[in-house]
């Protein structure tokens, strides 16, 4: 199956209202690490916060849990600051194809640590290196700790990049993606979160391909519903401009979809 992705639109697949309710019990495919510390506190990191006014039906402030990803765009992090706004985990950018590495990460890494805030490394595919040379590359990098968020597998589209003109074929990407999962959790123990925005889920994954992995889904003008239907998700990205103290700049903004006692749960690696 070929892929155009310049032609690919957000779609409204279901009314908003249909599945409010039952996303609020979203399930997810698998954590780990029972030593993973619990933050307390609700404050300006730990909600939506301005700019999200828009939501309609589910709003991010439906879920008790947030946080956010970053990277060297974040620039220097104050994660005390940050775990003190109420900020209940991180996603922090590690590698992206099979030689950079975010200059920032090992920083975010040990900051996030210390400050006790759980964190989880993230790995950005490049569809033009070998995928087993990029997942050798991120395990280079991000250093097995058992109490670490599982490891994220962030699958975009990338047609504007300059330097992989790559068609992305459906039955390519899936098994790709298949055996860059596989050796993420055979190394870290844990089953990997997979990060999915509209355009590649509606092409790639929305005939229900990983089903049993949990989602990480990019919806920052509806809620998941609208474009990504029915399939479960476990974190949703909500917000690509909002602030966090300890932040300067704008950060992304993410929602746990679950209570206080399904993210111990998730965390200590039972579904809820």
């Amino acid at each position: 199956m070929r892929i155009n992705f310049d032609q690919l639109g957000l779609k409204a697949v279901l009314p908003v209202a249909a599945l409010a309710a039952a996303l609020m019990l979203a399930a997810c495919g698998g954590g780990g690490g029972s030593a993973i510390p619990l933050l307390d506190g609700a404050g300006e990191g730990g909600r939506a916060g301005a700019g999200n006014e828009h939501f309609v039906g589910l709003h991010p402030n439906n879920f008790s849990i947030h946080g956010i990803d970053v990277s060297k765009y974040q620039g220097d992090i104050d994660w005390q600051a940050v775990r003190a706004s109420g900020v209940k985990f991180a996603w922090i950018k590690a590698t992206e194809g099979a030689d950079h590495a975010d200059s920032k990460f090992q920083q975010n890494w040990a900051g996030a640590k210390a400050a006790g805030v759980p964190r989880g490394a993230y790995h950005f595919v490049y569809w033009c290196r070998p995928h087993h040379e990029e997942i050798g590359w991120f395990k280079n990098t991000v250093p097995v700790d058992p109490e670490a968020l599982p490891p994220v597998l962030d699958v975009e589209a990338t047609p504007t990049s300059r330097t992989c003109k790559r068609t992305l074929y459906k039955d390519e990407v899936v098994r790709e993606m298949r055996e860059m999962l596989v050796d993420m959790e055979r190394h870290y123990g844990k089953r990997p979160v997979i990060y999915v925005t509209v355009d590649f889920y509606q092409a790639i994954l929305s005939d229900g391909e990983f089903s049993d992995y949990p989602m990480w889904v990019r919806s920052t003008k509806h809620p998941p519903h609208v474009p990504y239907g029915s399939r479960r998700w476990v974190f949703w990205q909500y917000q690509s401009d909002g602030y966090v103290p300890g932040i300067r700049g704008k950060v992304d903004k993410n929602a746990f979809a679950g209570s206080e006692s399904q993210w111990r749960a998730w965390l200590a690696g039972k579904p809820y």
